[in-house]
């Protein structure tokens, strides 16, 4: 599986940005799909996961009620509404996917990841 992340970018504080990351070299719809995010001196975290169907979604505190997460199955994508955003949220995304539909919320799990993208949050 490969996967690519589209959308970052430069963006000012309050301000939205979506994110998105296409599957390619086998369908992920039975896959559980997750955004992970990494921010200067800090490991990398999860901040929101989606089951295989998308009707469970895990959020991390630090995003809960700003971010949302869904997946399009058909299109072999996943995305990331980011709102409100702040300059805390500044960091390198990384999409990932696993095998376990339904594990969406155990990062140690993820087995195969995009290549990141910059989001910048300016204050």
């Amino acid at each position: 599986v490969q996967l690519q992340a589209f959308g970052g970018g430069l963006v000012q504080a309050g301000g939205s940005l979506i994110l998105s990351c296409a599957a390619s070299g086998r369908t992920v719809s039975s896959y559980a799909m997750g955004w992970f995010r990494q921010a200067p001196g800090k490991e990398r975290e999860l901040i929101a996961g989606i089951n295989w169907s998308g009707s469970s979604t895990y959020y991390a505190d630090s995003v809960k009620g700003r971010f949302t997460i869904s997946r399009d199955n058909a299109k072999n994508t996943v995305y990331l509404q980011m709102n409100s955003l702040k300059s805390d949220d500044t960091a390198v995304y990384y999409c990932a996917v696993t095998r376990y539909g339904h594990r969406e919320l155990r990062p140690d799990l993820y087995e195969y990841w995009g290549q990141g993208t910059l989001v910048t949050v300016s204050s």
